[in-house]
């Protein structure tokens, strides 16, 4: 009796685990043919477009589910084009974003192994949330056996989003290297033949009268430019493409709290308190030069004394801003 009851156990035991087992196979080939699915639908829409847009459903479908396995990476733009969110540097991102998924598109590198997308905060509010995301834009990696809520991020305040910066960061990311393919633009040459064009008429018209060549006010005039123009950062702004500015949650940030980093706007500041602070000292030097009136020449120093002294404490100030634990300061802290 106890035999034939060992033996109806063992055979319900074994019934059990077959019939697990057909379960868990079932499973995976849902699952396989889930993901083929899932591969093929990318694969589809990134052949008519090389950057995915994805609202919340898509987002879950193709990144965002726990459940559905994953063999790709996607990197993802979060971004708020809409001309009422007022986001100035959402588009210029995009632009270069745009520049690296079509090098990708139709570079010899392409493979159903990495996809680019884009989620706009008017289609996928959720998503932000769900992410803590609260700025844009913002470039995500999310690799096959990353977490949901911890992609990898690209620093773009540091880096800037130039299409090269973005490449060189996927593929320390992913290993699949991208060479940026830019569309050829001709602005350059014709700004440069237009400008050859207004120089070559300016002395043909003038070619009897060459004297205004040899004025030192205006040489002086274009170096002070140029060097405004190299020591506020330009150079920087056109290397690196910075955010104008920056939203905060204490407001709008026109000054970058680090000294690897900076704005648009920041380089304009500085512009304006170094051209105050030349102008203070060509004023001192002009007093000096002067033989007129005493009392003009006085007033004219101490202008020049002002000025300097007050632009360069401002200019004194927005470097301790930046420079954490700088110990110096004049007039303004």
């Amino acid at each position: 009796m106890y035999s034939i009851n060992w033996i109806l156990w063992i055979l319900l035991i074994v019934i059990y685990l077959v019939g697990c087992n057909s379960q868990t196979r079932r499973n995976v080939n849902q699952a396989q043919q889930s993901l083929a699915e899932r591969v093929g639908e990318l694969n589809r829409m990134s052949l008519k477009k090389s950057v995915i847009r994805l609202n919340t459903e898509k987002f879950r479908l193709f990144v965002g589910s726990k459940s559905l396995p994953r063999n790709y990476s996607v990197v993802v733009m979060m971004t708020a084009l809409s001309p009422h969110r007022q986001c100035q540097v959402c588009r210029s991102a995009h632009d270069e974003f745009l520049i690296v998924a079509n090098s990708f598109r139709y570079s010899p590198a392409f493979q159903s192994q990495l996809y680019f997308a884009i989620v706009d905060f008017d289609e996928g509010s959720e998503i932000f949330q769900q992410l803590s995301l609260n700025s844009a834009p913002i470039f995500l990696h999310f690799s096959p056996k990353g977490k949901l809520r911890s992609p990898d991020t690209m620093d773009v305040q540091r880096v800037g989003f130039h299409a090269e910066v973005i490449s060189k960061w996927i593929a320390e990311k992913t290993d699949i290297q991208i060479r940026v393919i830019r569309p050829p633009s001709y602005s350059g040459i014709i700004i440069a033949l237009i400008a050859m064009a207004l120089v070559g008429s300016l002395l043909y018209v003038r070619r009897n009268n060459l004297e205004f060549l040899y004025n030192r006010t205006s040489w002086a005039l274009a170096s002070l430019s140029i060097v405004f123009a190299m020591t506020s950062g330009q150079m920087w702004n056109h290397i690196r493409g910075p955010p104008l500015m920056q939203k905060t949650q204490r407001g709008i940030a026109y000054i970058h709290g680090s000294t690897n980093g900076q704005f648009v706007i920041e380089t304009y500041i500085v512009i304006i308190l170094n051209t105050a602070i030349a102008f203070g000292m060509i004023l001192i030097n002009e007093s000096m030069k002067n033989k007129g009136d005493a009392k003009k020449k006085k007033v004219t120093a101490i202008i020049g004394i002002v000025l300097v002294a007050i632009f360069f404490s401002f200019l004194m100030s927005l470097f301790r801003m930046k420079a954490s634990g700088y110990p110096y300061s004049f007039l303004f802290k």
